[in-house]
């Protein structure tokens, strides 16, 4: 299969669970970029958060319109993550592939064991939002997706829901806007890197993963979230298991 065909069908997948859930798509890039398309860990996770920067970007304002976003709350969030962010994509340039490689299994097996874990009933119920746990949770976030190039929704959107009292369909659609920040500030101090990228892969992979974000929305209407997250969960655990095998663990 070539390239490029890999690059659309990952793309899509991907997009897909970024639209539907408002994260865990771009935990997979990631894994995608390396074992499918021959990228470096460094270099995947440079490409990654072109791709999921772009994906949520044309994502939010669909979110927006349907009353979904939180504005106020998400740059909140997404300020407080903005240093971090910077401050892990230098880190992330410094680090051996085998490190990051390790560090995104394990954040990847998290993000699955979180996936997988049954929603509580509460998940759904609003909340007075705190600003200092806003703060706490996205710096944490930012220093995530800096140094594993992952947009961090899987993450964000628990955190919206269990730490700040955001009803999930708000979660979902304030994330993108949350993600869409960290992932730019992440890129800020990687743009020395980003020029050896190879577009021809990158352009035809984020495509597909725009265009799979918009059918992910549709997605989310027609299917409970409870079963796109198992669905999604099993796969990154799978994941997760591969690249700690990949590396001796």
């Amino acid at each position: 299969m070539s390239d490029l065909v890999l690059a659309v069908v990952a793309g899509g997948a991907i997009g897909l669970a970024l639209g539907s859930l408002g994260g865990g798509g771009s935990v997979l890039a990631v894994p995608a970029l390396i074992y499918l398309l021959g990228f470096t860990p460094v270099a995947a996770t440079t490409a990654s958060l072109v791709i999921v920067a772009l994906t949520t970007a044309t994502a939010v304002p669909a979110h927006a319109r349907d009353g979904h976003v939180r504005w106020r709350t998400g740059l909140l969030f997404a300020a407080a993550g903005i240093g971090p962010a910077m401050l892990g994509g230098l880190l992330a340039a410094r680090l051996p592939a085998a490190v990051l490689t390790v560090a995104f299994g394990l954040v990847a097996a998290v993000a699955a064991a979180h996936m997988l874990r049954p929603r509580p009933a509460a998940a759904d119920t609003a909340r007075p939002v705190r600003p200092g746990r806003a703060v706490a949770a996205g710096a944490g976030l930012g220093a995530v997706t800096g140094v594993l190039g992952v947009g961090g929704g899987f993450l964000a959107v628990p955190a919206l829901v269990g730490v700040l009292g955001l009803r999930m369909r708000a979660a979902v659609g304030t994330s993108l806007l949350v993600i869409t920040v960290n992932s730019v500030a992440a890129l800020a101090l990687r743009a020395g890197t980003v020029e050896g990228l190879d577009w021809a892969v990158i352009g035809p992979f984020a495509g597909a993963a725009v265009l799979g974000a918009w059918d992910g929305r549709r997605l989310a209407a027609r299917v409970p979230g409870g079963t796109l997250q198992r669905g999604f969960g099993l796969v990154l655990l799978v994941v997760a298991a591969l690249m700690l095998i990949d590396v001796g663990i």
